[in-house]
This record gives structure tokens, sequence and C-alpha cells, in this order.
């Protein structure tokens, strides 16, 4: 028999917080992309768009669907997350993020060049299906006493706007020359993971068993505690690479920007916490 699940059990506040966490990310993340694009083939591009996949994937893809985890509940049932599968979804998010960067940063292959369209199209294609990949495999981590099931509706609605979100990310990765353009492009692109966490969320049920064992695993919040910490660090690393570029007027305005979404991350998460009953 199919049970209740809540989704929203600490507050909308998780909602806003997933939201922001996911800006943060898409934000340094567009602006590593755009220092990647000032430099030719290289170590020194390799590695802005291995910070700019890291800044996407791993924060504003992953991280946010843990925050977004928060709240879910399933009222009959512990609700535990494998650890294994958690870890291969967060590989699959910052690794699909690299291939589709360096896919639309690809100009030739076997010496023809390549039109954008085709590696836009192609790099959207293949990263929004591993971000969905990502999604339900971070859903397939968690254990209740009981199953649960994906309605396809919901699941090729979600795969849909995956794909549109990393497409369109990849787009702004290869136009957004100015600050303004990647602020829109964080804003928008942080409410397309949402919307795609929130669509798959949508079509899930729960079956509890009572006679079933009881799952083991970790808690939620034993899970995103350090992965939070963990997160804030590795976005602190592109944060200070962009401190040390070169500063043009647009690289101050993106060091600047992000270090104040980032702080304003970090204490949104701090109050809530503080605020919550032990």
């Amino acid at each position: 028999m199919s049970h209740e699940l809540h989704h929203f059990t600490m507050g909308l506040w998780v909602l806003g917080l997933a939201y922001a966490v996911s800006v943060v990310g898409a934000y340094t993340g567009l602006s590593c992309a755009h220092q990647a694009a000032r430099h030719p083939p290289g170590s020194t591009r390799r590695g802005w768009l291995l910070m700019a996949s890291v800044a996407i994937g791993g924060v504003g893809i992953w991280l946010m669907h843990f925050m977004g985890m928060m709240g879910f509940d399933v009222p009959a049932t512990l609700v535990r997350y494998d650890l294994g599968l958690t870890v291969f979804s967060a590989v699959v998010a910052v690794a699909a993020t690299l291939f589709g960067l360096w896919l639309v940063t690809l100009r030739t292959f076997a010496g023809r060049r390549l039109p954008r369209a085709l590696t836009l199209s192609v790099g959207g294609l293949l990263m929004g299906l591993a971000v969905s990949l990502m999604h339900y495999s971070g859903m397939a981590a968690i254990r209740i006493q009981g199953t649960l099931t994906h309605t396809p509706m919901f699941v090729v609605a979600s795969v849909i706007i995956g794909i549109v979100a990393a497409t369109a990310a990849l787009w702004l990765a290869g136009v957004a020359e100015r600050h303004l353009t990647r602020i829109a492009g964080a804003l928008i692109m942080g409410c397309a993971v949402v919307a795609l966490h929130y669509t798959g969320m949508a079509g899930t049920q729960a079956t509890v068993d009572p006679t079933a064992q009881a799952p083991e695993g970790l808690t939620v919040l034993s899970l995103l505690l350090p992965a939070y910490a963990l997160g804030m660090i590795v976005l602190a690393v592109p944060i200070v690479a962009l401190l040390l570029a070169p500063q043009t007027t647009e690289a101050h305005y993106d060091t600047k920007i992000a270090q104040l979404t980032a702080l304003g991350a970090a204490e949104a998460v701090d109050s809530p916490q503080q605020g919550t009953p032990a």
C-alpha cells in the first residue's frame, strides 16, 4: 500500500536554501568557464574547466539535491541513505558537467571543425541525461522499510528539464562574457535544477512493508553536514583562483559576487540549524 510522502518536513526554507546553493554553484562555475574560454587548450584551461565542473556539478547540482532531501520523509518508516550510491551520484554529477564543458570547448575533431550547434546539442543531451542519472542514483541510495517507485511520466519530465537545463548552462558558459549575464544564467539554472529535483520527487511513491527489516545506512543530516562543509571548501578553491586571476572589471565583479553569495548561503544554513531543536 502506498504511503504519504513529505517533502518539506523542515519547512519551506529548505526549498529556498536548495535554490540558493544551486545559484551559488552555478555562478561560480560559469565564472570559471568564462576564465577557461580566455585560455588556449592546455593545462590552464583544463584546470578552469575542472573547477567549473566541481562548482556546477558538485555544488550547484549534487549538493542542492541533498539540501532538498533534508525535507524528505516517509512518516511510516525510518529513512536512511547508502553511502556508496550517494558518492557515486556525486561523481556522476561532476564528471557529466566536466564532459559537457569540455565538449562545448572542443573546436575540432580528427582535423575537422565542429559546428558549435552540434557540440552544444550533444553536450547538453549527454550532460542532461547524466544529471538525471545523478538524481535517480541519489534516490536509489534511499533505504526505507519497503520500496520507492517512480512514475514514468514524471521521470520523463524531469529528464527533459535536465537536458534543457544542461544545454542552457553550456550555452551560457560560452556566451556569458559579462557578469550580469552570468547572474541571470545562474538564477535560471538554479530554477531548472530545483525544478528537475522536485519534478522527480513529485512522481515518487513509497510502499511500506511493516514486516521488512528496518533500513540501515546514514541519516540525511549525517551525510549533509560533512558534504556541505566539503562543498564550501571545494567552492573556496575556484573563488580563490578567481581572486588570483588577472583582475579585469568583470573578474572583480565575479569574485565579489561569488564571495557574497557563498557567505549568504553559509549564513542561511547556520541560521536554521541553530533554531532546530535537538
